[in-house]
């Protein structure tokens, strides 16, 4: 590694969130640029760095630096510079130079023990004295925390989230308890927390720390698993791992829990049911009001399914199958149905009938969970689909649902596509909002990979035997000679899918290396699949993979696609941003929710873009450090620096990040990886994915693994027990 010292002379860039800076360093005569996340410091302030060369395509040669060490400033026209350099509320040039005139090389000592000197100085009186301490203050308080971060092994990056959430008593707060972090910033764990402890002297038998791992095990299952709750055998086993104390401490730290009311215990029969109260009252309360519209609804007067659907095959020259008959027959009689299939088994076609048939009571209302599914829906259907958090007008800034119990949905009926993707904490919100008698169809594939979020919804709905269910097994795109239904269906199954047969839409390219496998990919992209569909353009093809890391993996497989698709050009605007490298004409991905980011479109103008949202980067504006996304909608949003990292390239997205998206072409990269994700219901929904098209880049030994591999992860959740209302629920102790 290269080690330099020099005077900051100019700061180029910083990202306040992630500590990313671009700086230039007077190292003697030299004068080189600096890049990487860094502690913060101020021009004129001198610096250690150490780091490796590179060389940027268009800025030249970069120290991409590893560690940054702040020196103390020595001299008087170092000190002078540094106040001077703006950074400092209330001090300018002029009076940089009158303060260092009058304390000399005192003056950061002045500044740091007695700031209310700063009144011997011309011009300056109480009130800007203290401006001027408070902001010299907090510059030092962040430094400060950040280098004591750093010293636990924290990345400056993140010892800049860490600040920002925490403030000037971020060392204060993470001596004092450093489970603080885990509990309140994303991407920090227990075990950083607990390694910091150790650090600062807990035992690893202390009481609070046990309470913490309590907690943080059941949390991890909920918002990362998937689970609503775990057996207390298995939080008790988890935690002695995590933890590495004597069960009976577990033991006792549970019945502490309980009794401070974090923690819930329900037994069901014989088995003891640990919950988080979120997930706990978010599961019996959905159970509770989807029962209630069940007992609610009124049958539809003067509507008569077999009419309807009569005179919908006439309009349409469509012949519906049985089950989808059998949908309209249950709408009438029911409050709720259920309807489920895989791909090319009519379920658009069965909500164009149900919508049909339920204008006859009333207002109706469709919501999908993502942005593409709405929009699919609305394309589908000709009726205005809404995403499910717009529809229930979500107030980011407080966090919570604006249409709820005392403020419901106006509509007679909701349709909801895509039900799969649904959490548990979604569907209590999402019936919160309607009122009772209420018709709720719910619509989506049970095959699919189940969500993101905590718990089973779609699956437990139909598991449940409370819930009226149509499932749609018939194919219909046959007529199209389309493989790619009836793969799907062999899949699910536990078959092979038949690929490379003629005149086919279902291919491999046999590619075991993941480096060959990625310069496949690129091919594919670049030319021979645009030249075979007859596209320009990137929004037919998406390319997934099941993996980020690795040749083949996201991350790999967007920096060579967006050199391959977007390479640098004169003339074409580029910036980085973190890690990232964005250009203009890049295939983007929103990657969470973001309900306030500003567009417009034919001269309307809206707010919000959301997760799994895809578009093309327009405009780059490196002055701002902004960007314009066209997204496929026509939506064109402006990103400013606070709303980037929500961004990613989207040349080529995860499977999971695919759910609720169609895209004409699909190309899917399958070298091998780890069994828990190449799994046969990953497959599967990566092949539904596909609506005329799919190229396998892999080998058919991963692609017969993952059909072998059936296993499900279990998700511990109690939906259908709840609907049953069989199981004797009660509350109980540890």
């Amino acid at each position: 590694m290269v080690k330099l010292e020099g005077s900051v002379l100019n700061i180029v860039f910083r990202n306040a969130e992630n500590g990313f800076t671009v700086f230039l360093l007077q190292c003697g005569r030299d004068k080189v640029t600096c890049v990487g996340s860094v502690p913060p410091f101020n021009p004129s302030e001198r610096l250690e760095v150490s780091g490796e060369w590179t060389e940027h395509r268009d800025y030249g040669k970069q120290l991409r630096v590893e560690q940054c060490e702040v020196r103390p400033i020595t001299t008087l026209s170092g000190i002078e510079r540094y106040l001077g350099s703006g950074i400092i509320r209330g001090v300018g040039p002029a009076t940089a130079k009158l303060i260092v005139r009058r304390f000399g090389k005192d003056t950061l000592d002045i500044l740091d023990t007695d700031p209310y000197r700063l009144t011997e100085v011309t011009g300056i009186g109480n009130k800007k004295a203290a401006m001027i301490a408070e902001s010299y203050h907090a510059q030092r308080m962040t430094r400060m925390a950040m280098v004591f971060l750093e010293t636990y092994g924290i990345s400056p990056a993140l010892a800049a989230r860490i600040v920002k959430v925490l403030g000037d008593e971020t060392e204060k707060l993470v001596r004092q308890d450093p489970y603080v972090l885990s509990e309140k910033i994303e991407g920090i764990g227990f075990k950083t927390a607990d390694r910091i402890a150790f650090s600062l002297g807990m035992e690893k038998e202390s009481e609070h720390r046990i309470l913490c791992g309590i907690c943080y095990v059941l949390e991890e299952a909920v918002y990362q698993e998937g689970h609503t709750y775990l057996p207390l055998e298995e939080l008790s086993r988890r935690a002695r791992r995590v933890l590495e104390v004597d069960e009976s401490m577990i033991g006792n730290a549970v019945r502490r829990q309980l009794m401070d009311g974090n923690l819930v215990l329900r037994r069901v029969g014989e088995e003891s049911r640990c919950y988080l109260p979120a997930s706990d009252l978010a599961e019996a309360e959905s159970a509770r009001m989807l029962q209630i519209l069940r007992k609610t609804h009124r049958p539809l007067t003067g509507a008569n399914p077999e009419q309807e659907a009569k005179r919908f095959e006439k309009k349409s020259g469509m012949t519906l199958s049985r089950a989808q008959i059998e949908a309209l027959e249950k709408l009438a009689e029911e409050g709720i149905v259920v309807i489920t299939g895989g791909p090319g088994t009519g379920k658009t076609t069965c909500i164009n009938c149900v919508l049909q048939l339920l204008k006859t009571a009333g207002k109706v209302l469709l919501c999908a969970p993502t942005g593409r599914a709405a929009k699919r829906m609305t394309e589908a259907t000709g009726w205005e689909a809404k995403t499910i958090h717009r529809l229930l007008e979500y107030n980011g800034e407080e966090e919570r649902f604006s249409k709820d119990e005392d403020n419901p949905l106006d509509c007679a009926a909701l349709v909801v596509d895509e039900m799969s993707m649904v959490d548990i904490f979604l569907l209590r919100a999402l019936l919160k909002a309607l009122r009772p008698g209420t018709r709720l169809v719910m619509v989506g594939d049970a095959d699919q990979l189940p969500s993101v979020g905590a718990g089973n919804v779609l699956k437990d709905l139909i598991a449940s035997g409370q819930m009226p269910v149509v499932r749609l097994n018939q194919i219909f795109r046959q007529a199209d000679t389309s493989m790619i239904p009836t793969n799907a269906q062999r899949i699910n199954s536990g078959e092979y899918p038949i690929l490379n047969r003629r005149g086919s839409d279902c291919f491999i390219e046999r590619v075991g290396d993941p480096r060959a496998a990625a310069e496949t990919v690129k091919v594919l992209c670049g030319t021979r699949l645009p030249a075979y569909l007859g596209v320009k353009g990137l929004s037919a093809i998406q390319v997934m993979s099941p993996m980020k890391k690795g040749e083949a993996g996201v991350w790999e497989l967007n920096r060579a696609l967006q050199e391959a698709l977007n390479p640098p050009e004169a003339g074409k605007a580029e910036m980085i941003w973190g890690d990232m490298l964005f250009r203009a004409g890049d295939k983007v991905m929103q990657v969470r929710n973001n309900y306030e980011l500003p567009w417009e479109k034919d001269g309307e103008e809206g707010e919000g873009a959301f997760n799994g949202d895809i578009g093309i980067v327009e405009e780059v504006n490196r002055a701002e450090n902004s960007l314009l996304v066209r997204f496929d909608d026509d939506r064109l949003a402006h990103y400013a620096e606070e709303d980037l990292n929500d961004l990613e390239l989207g040349y080529c997205i995860t499977v999971h990040k695919s759910q609720g998206s169609e895209f004409e072409a699909v190309v899917l990269a399958l070298t091998g990886g780890p069994p828990m994700l190449f799994s046969r219901n990953l497959l599967y929904t990566a092949v539904t994915r596909a609506k005329k098209l799919l190229v396998i880049v892999g080998t058919d030994e991963v692609v017969r693994r993952m059909v072998d591999n059936n296993h499900i992860a279990r998700r511990y959740s109690a939906l259908a027990e709840r609907l049953q209302g069989q199981a004797e629920w009660e509350d109980g102790n540890a």
